[in-house]
This record gives structure tokens, C-alpha cells and sequence, in this order.
């Protein structure tokens, strides 16, 4: 039995004194200034694996942005693996919440599939990784060939994801609304689905796009105080 002492946890305060590491190239897919993409193009010729990074906070751009992920999109970059690091309106941000976030998400992914051969990223090799909200938003991503016609989120030909990751994510929207002790708000649900619509978590909910079709990691924290364990099951 190893009597070596616990390593030591890094908390976010250990991250940020980390030196601040610079994207290859930020790429638009909107107007809007929230509507970019930074790309972290590993050295070599490729082609390129690639993991679509989607950022937490809540769905909330005062909360967190694009540049939360810089370090594991550059410790990701440094392992060879392209990263293409996504920014969207949030909930609290003209042109928010429905159905601009779920929009946004999908137009800054897809338009990795214009540049593809620009940078030699492998578009067969597409991993979607997020983080709190951005785990819920990885999976939808991964599930939009499932999107009702109906949807004004609907698409013909979304970039496919082959693999999603998800941490500490909030998969299930109805549930997550249900539960106060959520981390989020109920009321930042309600924003996120829209009111007024008969059904909200048709195309906004992973578990109404089951199944997937892809392999998927979930993965919650049993400590975790802002996204209860239980919130990871969807």
C-alpha cells in the first residue's frame, strides 16, 4: 500500500497563473462579436484530428467565454490534436437564448467544415468536448441529425461528431429546470428553451434526441457543489 501523500488538486487560481497561451487563428461565423471561433492548429502537415470545444457558464457570456478553454485547447494542440474552441450568445446577450445559442453552437461548427482544407483538420475525426453547459451543448451537437423538421434549428447536412465528451454537463433540460439546486437557475432554463412553445425540450433536450448514434463520456463529479452528480444522467 502506497504511503505517498494525495497530489495536491489544481484549483482554478493554479490555472490562471498559467501563462496565457495564444490560438493559431480566430475565425468569424457571425457578425455578432461573440460569434468566433479560435482554431489551435497543432505543428506537423496532417490532416488533423479535431475536438470541438464548447465552453460552460450557465449559457451565460458574462459568466464565461471562448477563452476559459485556452489551456486544455493548448495542452490538446501540444498533443497533436487540433482544437476548434467555439463562442456563442448566451442567454444574457441580445440574440440569445432560443433559438440564437442552440444557432450559434451550430453555425460555428459547422463552419469548420469550410476551412478543413485550409488547415488539413480531418473532418472524419470530430470529438465534441464541453464543459458544465458546454457538456449539454456538445451533446446536442452530436444529436442535431435527430432535430425535428420542424425546428428552425433543423438542418440538412450538420458536420458529423464522432465521438462526445461531456464534463460535468446538465444533459437533460426538463430536469434541470425541475431542480432548483441546479447551479444554473431554472429561470436561465426557461431562457434557453424559450416560452411560449408547446414543446421546448423537443429540440433542445439531449434526452429527446436519443439515441445519439456516437459513443459518449459523461463525466460528473460526486463533490461537485454547482452541477449535482445526478444531473450528469440523461
Amino acid at each position: 500500500m502506497s504511503t505517498a501523500p494525495d497530489p495536491k488538486l489544481l484549483t482554478w487560481a493554479d490555472v490562471a497563473k498559467r501563462r496565457h497561451p495564444a490560438a493559431s487563428a480566430t475565425i468569424a461565423y457571425g457578425d455578432d462579436a461573440m460569434q468566433k471561433v479560435d482554431l489551435w492548429l497543432p505543428r506537423g502537415k496532417g490532416p488533423f484530428p479535431v475536438v470541438v470545444m464548447v465552453h460552460g457558464g450557465c449559457w451565460q457570456t458574462e459568466i464565461a467565454d471562448r477563452r476559459l478553454m485556452d489551456w486544455v485547447a493548448d495542452d490538446l494542440r501540444n498533443d497533436g490534436i487540433a482544437v476548434w474552441n467555439i463562442d456563442y450568445r448566451g442567454v444574457d446577450r441580445a440574440g440569445g437564448g432560443y433559438p440564437g445559442t442552440f444557432a450559434d453552437a451550430a453555425a460555428a461548427t459547422d463552419r469548420l467544415a469550410t476551412v478543413a482544407t485550409r488547415y488539413h483538420l480531418d473532418t472524419s475525426r470530430v470529438v465534441a468536448v464541453g464543459h458544465s453547459a458546454g457538456g449539454h451543448l456538445a451533446l446536442w451537437l452530436a444529436g442535431r441529425p435527430r432535430l425535428p423538421v420542424a425546428s428552425p434549428l433543423h438542418r440538412s447536412h450538420p458536420l458529423p461528431i464522432a465521438h462526445v465528451v461531456s464534463l460535468g454537463g446538465l444533459p437533460d433540460l426538463a430536469a434541470t429546470a425541475a431542480s432548483p439546486d441546479n447551479g444554473c437557475g431554472t429561470e436561465i432554463v426557461a431562457k434557453l428553451v424559450g416560452t411560449g412553445r408547446a414543446d421546448p425540450y423537443a429540440d433542445t433536450s439531449v434526452p429527446r434526441l436519443l439515441p445519439l448514434g456516437v459513443p459518449q463520456d459523461l463525466v460528473n463529479g460526486r463533490e461537485d457543489k454547482i452541477i449535482p452528480f445526478r444531473m450528469g444522467v440523461s
